[in-house]
C-alpha cells in the first residue's frame, strides 16, 4: 500500500516475494532521484507488505524500519523519506504511479499466458483433484512413497522440523508446476519432505475433514461405548467427498505404517495424533476452549489410526 504526499493511495498485491522486492526497489530509486531541498518539509511514503515470508526478505534492507504491533504481527512498514521541492514533482511520481499500475496486466491475462498458475499449496483440495484429474493430489502421493522409501525408521518422522527455507523452497517448486523429482539431493532431508506435506495440509483454506463435520467427529469422538464410537466415525468418514475421503485413507494407511514402527522412529498413534490434529481437523471459527478442541482432535486422528481397518474397510470387514 502506498500513500502520496498529496493523499492518494495504491495497492500493489502480489504472492511472489521477488517481484514485491522489484517494485520496492523501483519506487525508493525513483524518489531518490528526486531533487532535494533542506528548506522543505521533509514527507515520507508507507509500503506496507501484508506477506509474513516477505517481511524476512525486506528485513535485510538498509530501510528504517518500525516494528509491527503485536496485533499486526505480519505487517511491516517502511518509511522511504525524501523531500518534495514543489508540486511538479509530486505530480511527476503521481505520474509515474499511475502508468505504471495501468500497464499492469489482468490475473486473466497472466494465467492465459501462463506467467501466473493455479495453485497447488492454498488451493482447495477438489479443486487440485480436478485439475489433475484425480481424487488424490499427486504432491501427497508422492511425498508419502518417499517418506516410506527413506523416512520410516528416522527418529521423530513428522514430528521433527524441516528446515523451513528448504521447505519454503519445495512449496514454490511444487506451485509453479516444475517437475518435482523427491530423490533430489536438495530434498536429501526427510524432515522437509514431511514438513511440505503438512504446510499442504495447514494451508487448505477447508481442511482435510469439512467444516461442516467438525462438531459431528467431535460429538462422536465423545461417545463412551467404543464399538459405537468407532461405527459412528466410520460413518461420518464415509459421507465425505470423495476427494477428501481418498486423500484421507491414502494418508492414513500411510500413518498406520509410521505407527507401526514406534519402536524404531518413536512415533505412536498417539504422537501422530498430536501432529495431525490440529493441522487435519478444526472448526470454522473458534468458538469455547481451544485445549478441549484440541484434545479432541487428537483423539480422532489417534482413534483413526488405532482402528483403521474398521473405518476406512468394506462393510464386509
Amino acid at each position: 500500500q502506498i500513500t502520496t504526499v498529496s493523499g492518494n493511495e495504491f495497492l500493489l498485491q502480489s504472492d511472489i516475494d521477488f517481484l514485491i522486492l522489484d517494485w520496492f526497489h523501483a519506487i525508493k530509486n525513483a524518489i531518490d532521484r528526486l531533487p532535494k531541498e533542506r528548506s522543505c518539509t521533509s514527507r515520507n511514503l508507507e509500503f506496507k507488505l501484508r506477506r509474513s515470508s516477505s517481511i524476512e526478505l525486506l528485513n535485510s534492507l538498509d530501510t528504517e524500519s518500525k516494528e509491527p504491533k503485536p496485533e499486526h504481527r505480519k505487517s511491516l512498514i517502511f518509511r522511504l523519506n525524501y523531500s518534495a521541492s514543489d508540486t511538479n514533482d509530486r505530480s511527476r511520481v503521481k505520474s509515474r504511479l499511475k502508468k505504471f499500475i495501468s500497464r499492469r496486466p489482468s490475473l486473466k491475462t497472466l494465467q492465459e499466458k501462463g506467467i501466473i498458475k493455479d495453485q497447488i499449496f492454498g488451493s482447495h483440495l477438489h479443486l487440485v483433484c480436478e485439475h489433475e484429474k484425480s481424487t488424490v493430489p499427486q504432491f501427497v502421493r508422492l511425498c508419502i512413497k518417499a517418506v516410506e522409501k527413506r523416512g520410516l525408521d528416522v527418529d521423530g518422522i513428522y514430528r521433527v522440523s524441516g528446515n523451513l527455507a528448504t521447505i519454503q523452497k519445495l512449496r514454490f517448486v511444487v506451485n509453479q508446476e516444475e517437475k518435482l523429482n523427491l530423490d533430489d539431493s536438495q530434498w536429501e532431508d526427510i524432515h522437509v519432505v514431511t514438513g511440505a506435506l503438512k504446510m499442504f495440509f495447514r494451508e487448505l483454506p477447508e481442511p482435510l475433514f469439512p467444516y461442516c463435520f467438525f462438531e459431528q467427529f467431535v460429538e462422536a469422538i465423545k461417545i463412551q461405548d467404543n464399538a459405537t464410537r468407532i461405527k459412528s466415525i466410520r460413518s461420518l468418514v464415509k459421507k465425505l467427498p470423495k476427494p477428501n475421503y481418498d486423500t484421507m485413507k491414502i494418508l492414513f494407511e500411510h500413518l498406520k505404517k509410521i505407527a507401526a514402527k514406534e519402536s524404531v522412529n518413536l512415533m505412536s498413534t498417539q504422537s501422530l495424533g498430536i501432529v495431525f490434529g490440529p493441522t487435519l481437523l478444526r472448526p470454522e471459527k473458534e468458538t469455547g476452549n481451544m485445549a478441549v478442541h484440541m484434545l479432541y482432535q487428537n483423539q480422532i486422528v489417534e482413534l483413526m489410526l488405532s482402528e483403521y481397518s474398521k473405518i476406512f474397510g468394506s462393510e464386509e470387514d
